[in-house]
Parts: C-alpha cells; sequence; structure tokens
C-alpha cells in the first residue's frame, strides 16, 4: 500500500494541488518508514473521517502538519448531517464544514482564513495583489444581499457575478500589517440570514495555532502512546512484585497506618507463592502471550496478541489491541492485584470470609466486594462477546478472557481457604502489633 501511495504522490508532484482523502486520521495508521504524513507532504489537504467530531467534544476537528498540510477531520452525515464545501480560488484552498439545510451557505474565497493557510503548498502572495473580495453563496431562494465588514467597519455589498459568485472591490494593501477579520452577512429572499467570517493576514511570518487538543490527536501517534503507556503498566506491576518479594519485611512496632498495612499486604501477597507467581505469569502473559485464537475473519484462524495480530501467515501490527491491553490493565490486573492483597491482609488480621463482615467496616467491606463483583461481571461478559464476535473456538481458547475468569475464581476462593499455618508468621506479628 505504501508503494502504491508513493507512487500516486510521485504522479501528482507537478499538479497545482494534491488533496488526499481517506477514513482514518493519520495519528491512528500505522505505517512503515518515511511514515504516511511524510509521504502526504507535498499534498495540500487531507480529509478524513473516523473520529468525527467525536460524540460532540470536538466540534472543530482539525490540525496541520509540520510540512504545512492541512488535516481536516469531518463531522458525520449518518447522525449530524455535516458535509463540506471546497473551493480553489486562484490556487487558494478554501472550505466550510456545514450542516445539512442550514441556509444560506456561505464560503469566502478571499480573503483566505490565515489559519488555514501554508505558504509551502499556496501562492499566499496572490491575496495581497488580489482586485476583489470573493464569496460564493448559496440558497434555494434568491440571494438579497451580501454584506461585507473588515474589522468591524461595512465595506459595501457584494454584487454577483455569475451563479454563486459575489464580489466585493478591495484594497488589500490597506490590511498588509497584521490580523484582520472579515465577515460576511448573507440575505435570501425567505428571510433566513447566515455570517460567516474568519481572521487573515497579507504577512506570512505572523503565527496563529491551532487548538491544543485537536493538534494532540490529530497529530499524536496514538499506537505508539498506547504501546508505550501500556508497557509501563505491566512493567510497574511486575516491578512491585519482584521489589516485594526480595524485600525484607518490615518489623510492625507500632499501630501501623494505611500506608504500612498496604505496604504489609504487598509482602504477604509478593512472598505466597500460589499468588506470586499467578500474578507474575498473568502480567507477563498479558504483554507476550496469544489473547485469543480463534476465526478472525471468514475461514482464516489467527491469534491476537498485544501487539499484533498473526492471521494467514501475515503479521498485523497492533493499535487498538494496546488500548484493550491497557484497559484489562487497568480494570481487571491491577484491581484484582489490589482486591487479593485486601483479603490477604484481613486473613493476617485472623478473620475468615464470614467473620471479617462483621468485624471489619460492613460498608466498606460490602463496597470492596461489589467492586470486584462487578469487574469480573465484566470480564464474563467480554468472554459472550468474544464468542458473539469470534466464535465458540475463541471463546474456549482464550487465555486472556475465558481462561482467566477461571484463574480469578480460583484465586479468590484460595485467599479465603489459605490454611492459617501458611500465613502464621504473619498473623502472630499483627496480634502482637495490636497487643
Amino acid at each position: 500500500q505504501m508503494e502504491e501511495l508513493s507512487l500516486m504522490a510521485a504522479q501528482s508532484l507537478h499538479s497545482n494541488h494534491t488533496i488526499w482523502f481517506g477514513h482514518f486520521p493519520t495519528s491512528t495508521i500505522i505505517s512503515p518508514a518515511p511514515g504516511i504524513r511524510t509521504l502526504m507532504s507535498s499534498a495540500t489537504a487531507y480529509l478524513c473521517g473516523h473520529l468525527h467530531t467525536m460524540g460532540g467534544l470536538m466540534p472543530v476537528l482539525h490540525s496541520q502538519h509540520h510540512g504545512g498540510t492541512l488535516e481536516l477531520e469531518l463531522g458525520d452525515w449518518m447522525d449530524n448531517r455535516r458535509y463540506r464545501i471546497l473551493a480553489f480560488d486562484h490556487d487558494l484552498l478554501s472550505f466550510a464544514d456545514l450542516n445539512f439545510e442550514e441556509w444560506p451557505v456561505v464560503l469566502i474565497t478571499n480573503p483566505k482564513s490565515f489559519l488555514y493557510s501554508s505558504s509551502a503548498h499556496e501562492p499566499l502572495v496572490k491575496i495581497l495583489y488580489s482586485t476583489h473580495i470573493r464569496i460564493l453563496a448559496f440558497s434555494p431562494s434568491v440571494i438579497t444581499s451580501v454584506k461585507v465588514y473588515i474589522d468591524h467597519v461595512h465595506l459595501g455589498n457584494a454584487h454577483q457575478v455569475s451563479g454563486p459568485l459575489y464580489v466585493l472591490k478591495w484594497s488589500p494593501q490597506n490590511y498588509s500589517e497584521g490580523f484582520h477579520r472579515i465577515d460576511v452577512t448573507v440575505q435570501d429572499a425567505s428571510g433566513r440570514i447566515r455570517m460567516w467570517g474568519h481572521i487573515f493576514a497579507m504577512e506570512e511570518n505572523l503565527s496563529l495555532r491551532f487548538g491544543f487538543w485537536p493538534s494532540v490527536i490529530l497529530l499524536t501517534d496514538h499506537y505508539v502512546l498506547a504501546r508505550v503507556l501500556f508497557g509501563l503498566m505491566v512493567l510497574i506491576q511486575i516491578t512491585l512484585l519482584v521489589i516485594f518479594r526480595h524485600l525484607q519485611k518490615p518489623a510492625l512496632k507500632e499501630k501501623p497506618g494505611l500506608l504500612t498495612l498496604t505496604s504489609y499486604s504487598l509482602h504477604v501477597f509478593s512472598k505466597t507463592n500460589t499468588f506470586y507467581y499467578s500474578i507474575l505469569v498473568l502480567n507477563l502473559y498479558t504483554i507476550l502471550g496469544p489473547w485469543f485464537v480463534g476465526e478472525l475473519i471468514d475461514g482464516q484462524v489467527g491469534a491476537c496478541f498485544s501487539f499484533g495480530v498473526f492471521i494467514g501467515g501475515s503479521f498485523f501490527q497492533g493499535g487498538l489491541t494496546f488500548v484493550v491491553g491497557i484497559l484489562q490493565m487497568l480494570f481487571f490486573n491491577l484491581p484484582l492485584m489490589a482486591y487479593l492483597c485486601w483479603c490477604l491482609l484481613l486473613r493476617c488480621q485472623g478473620h475468615s470470609f464470614r467473620s471479617h463482615i462483621r468485624h471489619v467496616r460492613r460498608l466498606v467491606a460490602v463496597l470492596v466486594h461489589l467492586a470486584m463483583a462487578f469487574l469480573l461481571a465484566w470480564q464474563v461478559y467480554s468472554c459472550y462477546f468474544l464468542q458473539r464476535t469470534y466464535g465458540t473456538l475463541a471463546f474456549f481458547l482464550s487465555p486472556m478472557r475465558t481462561w482467566l475468569v477461571v484463574l480469578t475464581s480460583a484465586l479468590i476462593y484460595k485467599t479465603w481457604t489459605l490454611k492459617s499455618s501458611e500465613l502464621r508468621t504473619y498473623i502472630v506479628e499483627i496480634k502482637n502489633c495490636q497487643s
């Protein structure tokens, strides 16, 4: 695919402009060197979707690559009926993102928006030597007036040249320094009014930046970020286990606080072979082992790992798999270890499953058990979801879903049935400290 795209990019190098279309934003595309952004660096803009408005959180999701290529997400058509008009005016690209059936529609093509300008791809000097302000205005009814304002001063009414094109003479030299704002008010015969405006400038050395979050969302390589975060989460949990396994347990000499009890529970957990090796293997398996084996596409059995998918003799590098791994660590592996530590601490304090409900703060105990039950139920549901998506084979050959439910149940059962003799040293120490 990269070779095919490289050929297309080379063929279009001598065109006035190139527009790239794609479904996914570049931040979610995994591509080999030199990378998809470098490949499309000769393009004026890349138009994409998928993220759209992120459920309304990002109504405007636009940014610009370092090479000057615009990356322009468009809101979805299915639910929000969003669409886009683009126009080239003397090799200057302008566009408007609009809602269907909202009239009139207005697009100012000269002077174009400074924020969406690129000196690497557009002859911006043409604005300074232009003779007319140019506007595209559309409506099912006749357009009755097109009023033009610059810096809130009314310049006059633009007149129709042909079709949707309206123009007004101007003197761009009057606006050759600094930023200025152009606003256009369009009214049609039905009485509908639309205002449209943007910031423009003649000087190329000025700076106007896109919003922080749109730039982060569109320009950050999310799969790299997810990979690093996932690796760090697994590493932190494994490191905690290993450190407390080999760290000498401190003696309890006074009434322990929350931090001391947390540390003590980690010592107990890490020095009890059953729990230490189970959670250690679980975390190593999360990052290294196949999560499930199943019919990933019709007629093709494959294996899904945290770092990608093996199917049909090919390997596909992971992107969303790391996000799923982060969710797994955050909402199951880490809470499971914390829950088991809490249960073991209660056992060291001399409680059984029945007695701890009566003697420990009941509300806290109930809430902790309910939280773990909820997370376990979520894990069970993910097994059902896996079966519905990839079939019965994936359900049974799923160490990170089906098998993990069994392992978790066994470990929780083990904490409350573990012989007191195995915890005698810790029980005696806590009793001596309490007395």
